[in-house]
């Protein structure tokens, strides 16, 4: 579906299903250079469980119009204009790494328009390493290689994969590849992002934080910054997992998520 925000096209992945009016809502928020897809196995499920799905491509990633926004905070911004944009007052919003950070500020400058909120390999503060933003403001390809490794467990990156005839690490690198252009702009807006644990403290609906135990991006330690500031968490830990649990372990996020917004 694409719909115009800020006079831009907007992309959002439904799960292949129509807008209901009156039905619940969860809005999918991709991390740096991602896109609507991955979430292809939770947005679909949702989609045909009872609930209106906005998986997102942010500006400038995917089908979206860009440029890409420069802070968290525009972003957070974008994302509350397009809930408006697809005529929906009221949602969930589950964001991985980036996308959790942007998930966040839109709860803390909103808190009326969102029910629950999941955050998935979460962190504050969200700092880059100087070789991975060096190499991504010069759009090295060493940046995509270096992104693709540390996201991934050591049994991530020697096969695994949940779903059969798939390669977690060539579906990582092909998604970087295509969705590179924003890479360095992403990282920077990360990089920048000072008002999480203030944003975290004015949370007031229900959070889950969804982690790794094996993420070297955003280790489950990092999150504490923000879990001790909310006043109504649940952690889950999923065993194993690096950085992107959806394409490790899409079952175990998708079980997590299930019990928390169902």
């Amino acid at each position: 579906m694409l719909l115009q925000v800020d006079h831009k096209p907007a992309y959002v992945y439904t799960g292949t299903k129509p807008i209901v009016p009156g039905q619940r809502a969860i809005m999918f928020v991709h991390g740096a250079a991602n896109d609507h897809s991955v979430w292809t196995l939770q947005s679909r499920y949702f989609a045909y469980h009872g609930f209106n799905v906005l998986a997102v491509d942010l500006p400038g990633h995917g089908k979206s119009g860009g440029p890409p926004l420069a802070t968290v905070e525009d972003m957070a911004g974008w994302a509350t204009q397009l809930l408006d944009a697809a005529g929906i007052q009221k949602a969930a919003l589950v964001g991985h790494s980036m996308g959790s950070l942007i998930a966040l500020e839109a709860a803390a400058r909103h808190p009326d328009r969102v029910e629950k909120l999941a955050l998935i390999g979460s962190a504050f503060p969200m700092k880059v390493s100087d070789a991975l933003l060096g190499t991504a403001r010069a759009q090295d390809p060493a940046a995509l290689e270096m992104i693709n490794v540390w996201s991934h467990s050591a049994a991530g990156q020697t096969g695994g994969s949940r779903v059969p005839g798939q390669w977690i690490m060539g579906g990582s690198m092909r998604l970087l590849e295509r969705t590179a252009a924003p890479l360095y702009s992403d990282f920077n807006a990360c990089n920048q992002y000072g008002a999480g644990a203030d944003s975290a403290a004015k949370i007031t609906c229900p959070v889950l934080m969804i982690a790794g135990s094996r993420d070297q991006m955003t280790p489950p330690k990092a999150g504490k910054g923000i879990a001790e500031k909310l006043a109504n968490v649940r952690s889950v830990t999923i065993e194993g997992s690096g950085h992107d649990l959806m394409a490790e372990q899409p079952d175990a996020v998708l079980d997590a998520l299930i019990s928390f917004l169902v």
